[in-house]
Parts: structure tokens; C-alpha cells; sequence
């Protein structure tokens, strides 16, 4: 396995986030830290994500997504998904607090999962959605809080990169939160072209 980088590399990209993959003298061994087991796969395995053929690609994928290890295709969030998170985060905000808020973080987005670089069109897509959400609904009303850490979560959820930063300027006295990806940040860290310098940054998922 050490001779074949691009092999285990490739076996990687298509598990599910809570999976890491230890490269191992006879092979690889699948630590799935969500179900808490190990999977292990014969040298010759983790070579044909690499080297075989398609068919054989495809058996080895239907393998792991069958142990639920892979995920066949992940998913775009449906809007009423982006609408019941930013509605959920919102009351739990306003019933616990944003800093308790801030330590459920790990049980939302577990710190196990990997982190992916994220897509802009994918990231603006569901920028378009949350700020849709937040700006129409009198429930939310535009709560930058909400915004940033349902954003946060559900591209986390996909194993995908994000960055929660919570911001502060000094006058007047005020205080904001976005997350950012992708070069892009939901919702924007400059509203109405106030600068805000960001005092916390929260960086979910192991890499």
C-alpha cells in the first residue's frame, strides 16, 4: 500500500464522512467512528478503486454502501429542509442561547467527520435559500445568528468545509455571525458595508 497513494486516495473520496481509511500492510482498515466498527479490505480491493475496471469499481462501491460506509449520491437540501433547520436553530437560539447553541455545535456537526472543500455554486445555492428563508419568514426575521449556524450545519452535515465566525465592531457596540465556504459567507460578514472583526471561529470537522 505504500507504493499505491492514488489507490487509498481514491477509496477516500467516496466514503461517507464519519469513515477514515488507515493504510495497512495487507491493505486498509475503515474506521467508522459513527457506528463505532472497522471494515477491512485486502490489498488487491483497494488497488481496483485505482486500477479496475468500472464493474469492479462498481462492486467494491455497492459494498460500502451497503455497510454504510458510502453514500450512493449525496444530496442537495430540499428548501423545506433549509426552512425546518433555520426555523429549529432560531428557537433553540432563543430558548437556550447562542453560546449553549455553540456547544451543541459537536452533536449537530460531529468533530469526526471529514471536512471537503465545498463547491461555490453548491455554497451559493444554499446562501439563496437561508437568506430566502430567514428574510421572509416573521418567525426568524432576518437573524444572522440562525442563518450562520443552520449554513454551518448542513454543509458540515455533508462533510463538507465551513468556518462559524462570530464577529464584533466597536461603534456602536454590535455583534454578527456568518459562516463562510467556499469563498462565500452566509449570510454576508460585512452587512450594509459594516466591518465586523471576527472574535471566535469555529472550524468543524477532523482533517
Amino acid at each position: 500500500m505504500a507504493e499505491d497513494p492514488d489507490a487509498l486516495a481514491a477509496m477516500t473520496r467516496i466514503l461517507s464522512p464519519h469513515c477514515r481509511v488507515t493504510r495497512m500492510s495487507s491493505g486498509a482498515l475503515i474506521a467508522d467512528w459513527k457506528r463505532t466498527r472497522f471494515l477491512g479490505m485486502a490489498t488487491a480491493d483497494v488497488r481496483k478503486f485505482s486500477e479496475g475496471s468500472s464493474q469492479e469499481r462498481a462492486e467494491l462501491v455497492t459494498g460500502l454502501i451497503r455497510s454504510g460506509c458510502a453514500t450512493g449520491r449525496r444530496k442537495e437540501h430540499s428548501d423545506l429542509e433549509v426552512a425546518l433547520w433555520l426555523r429549529g436553530v432560531h428557537l433553540l437560539i432563543r430558548t437556550l442561547g447562542f453560546g449553549r447553541v455553540l456547544r451543541l455545535l459537536p452533536l449537530a456537526a460531529p468533530d469526526y467527520a471529514r471536512a471537503e472543500p465545498a463547491s461555490a455554486e453548491d455554497v451559493a445555492r444554499l446562501k439563496r435559500a437561508v437568506q430566502s428563508h430567514g428574510r421572509t419568514s416573521w418567525f426568524v426575521n432576518d437573524d444572522c445568528k440562525a442563518e450562520a449556524v443552520t449554513a454551518f450545519v448542513l454543509l458540515r452535515r455533508r462533510g463538507l468545509s465551513a468556518v462559524l465566525h462570530v464577529g464584533a465592531r466597536e461603534h456602536p457596540l454590535a455583534f454578527h455571525a456568518w459562516t463562510s465556504s467556499a469563498g462565500l459567507c452566509i449570510p454576508d460578514a460585512n452587512p450594509r458595508g459594516h466591518a465586523f472583526t471576527p472574535v471566535l471561529s469555529i472550524n468543524g470537522g477532523g482533517q
